[in-house]
């Protein structure tokens, strides 16, 4: 991200974040969707439009909401869901449930139900009970369900270990063992309500190479010729899953799509050459790439601390509420104080998070212009998975959220107030009743 000041002010998407943060007030999530919609056209010119017989589904825990439903609908993108609450979510915003693609390790029979009940697209199911809560469901409500069953390749990528998924030893997915993949493939090639049409990976998030995904590619397309030659099995969808890196600091060095994408079909095209197989529809999921760098995070500067020869803490009106990801595997981000976009760096100044906590650290040793109480800090990044991860510890607040067109600054999600914080609790009748005999006690002994 090239970034742009205009009278000392930090501008971002063609907006003065300063003016922004005084209109809709901080903590504040920014969303820009001319980044967005220049994702997506990436996505049709280098891979959609390049080669035939593809699609790409938004894969939306990275960030959602009804709005980014219709961002996406109009982009001409399908959806990946991971829950009931993403796919309700979808279906409020009127999006097409034919290009709904539902995923999930441990599925609840109500989401299955769900899903079915309103026609989606695909059901990537990862298991075998899942596979059977499904196949009972779907002869109840007599509907033929398509799915693709997902698979781990025993690829790891280098990423932070909680978020590579494509190794043997993985919660998500069935392991490529022949004698339970014949059998669960010669199982559903006689399902009446069941179809499968092909398989899913996905090796890890915020990767930058791709000979994993090449590597992935030569196992599985492997496992389709066995499944071919041993049952007559034609795979016909193979979903590669996201995992695309971007921007964070300056020492990321993100790839292009076309990087990813080019090998993936390269590989795929070669191997089913190889192996006398027709080419399957390729599909890819790409969530943080497509929102990750379209959002940035406005904070107020209160609390300073200096510890002469130690360090200087600055704190935020925000923290790990709303941007767990450092706290949780030492994610890392890069900031710039919005007031003073074109001063000078002068010091080092680490920002802390409000929270009780030690570890409510956003950014350790920020090279920062002289920091003052008061000043707007706007951090990088924070498109994906900082809305969708964000909590109310310590009873904090969620930020709202502003979506910046080139004309508008529009509220998509409304700051949460304390009577929303505490609008789904209630005083149980068992600690009102009692509550009254200690009043009746207390009068008594008076």
């Amino acid at each position: 991200m090239e970034l742009q000041g205009r009278n000392n002010h930090f501008i971002f998407a063609g907006w003065d974040t300063v003016e922004l943060a005084k209109q809709f007030g901080t903590p504040l999530y920014v969303i820009s969707e001319g980044i967005i919609a220049e994702r997506c056209n990436e996505i049709k010119e280098t891979f959609l439009n390049k080669y035939s017989n593809t699609k790409a589904a938004y894969a939306s825990k990275a960030f959602l909401t009804m709005a980014m439903c219709k961002m996406i609908e109009r982009e001409g993108l399908g959806l990946d869901v991971v829950s009931g609450g993403e796919l309700y979510t979808a279906m409020k915003a009127g999006f097409p449930m034919e290009k709904v693609m539902f995923h999930g390790n441990n599925k609840s029979w109500e989401e299955l139900e769900l899903a079915v009940e309103n026609n989606i697209g695909r059901i990537i199911v990862d298991n075998l009970y899942e596979l059977e809560l499904l196949e009972e469901i779907a002869t109840r409500q007599n509907k033929k369900v398509q799915i693709l069953f997902r698979v781990t390749p025993g690829i790891e990528g280098n990423t932070h270990k909680y978020i590579v998924t494509g190794q043997k030893d993985s919660k998500f997915g069935m392991p490529l063992e022949p004698k339970k993949i014949y059998g669960v493939v010669k199982h559903l090639m006689s399902s009446e309500y069941v179809e499968l049409k092909g398989f899913h990976f996905h090796l890890g998030s915020q990767l930058f190479d791709n000979d994993i995904y090449i590597g992935a590619i030569e196992v599985i397309t492997k496992l389709m010729y066995d499944l071919k030659r041993e049952l007559g099995f034609i795979t016909t969808e193979l979903n590669t899953g996201g995992g695309f890196g971007i921007r964070y600091t300056e020492k990321d060095q993100p790839k292009p799509l076309s990087y990813f994408t080019d090998a993936i079909m390269n590989a795929i095209e070669n191997q089913c050459k190889e192996y006398d197989l027709d080419l399957p529809t390729i599909i890819i999921e790409p969530g943080r790439w497509v929102v990750g760098e379209a959002g940035i995070t406005l904070y107020t500067i209160g609390a300073i601390k200096d510890i002469p020869d130690v360090r200087t803490y600055a704190s935020i009106d925000g923290g790990l509420p709303d941007n767990p990801r450092p706290a949780l595997y030492k994610a890392k981000y890069d900031a710039i104080v919005a007031n003073k976009a074109e001063e000078k760096l002068e010091m080092t100044t680490t920002i802390a998070g409000k929270c009780c906590e030690t570890g409510d650290i956003l950014i350790w040793d920020l090279e920062t212009p002289k920091i003052e109480s008061g000043d707007i800090l706007a951090v990088l990044s924070t498109g994906a998975y900082n809305f969708s991860m964000a909590s109310n510890y310590n009873k904090l607040l969620r930020p709202a959220v502003v979506l910046l067109t080139e004309e508008h600054a529009e509220v998509m999600v409304k700051r949460e107030t304390y009577n929303d914080l505490l609008n789904r609790e209630m005083i149980p009748k068992s600690l009102k009743k009692q509550s009254c005999i200690e009043e009746i006690k207390e009068v008594s002994q008076q």
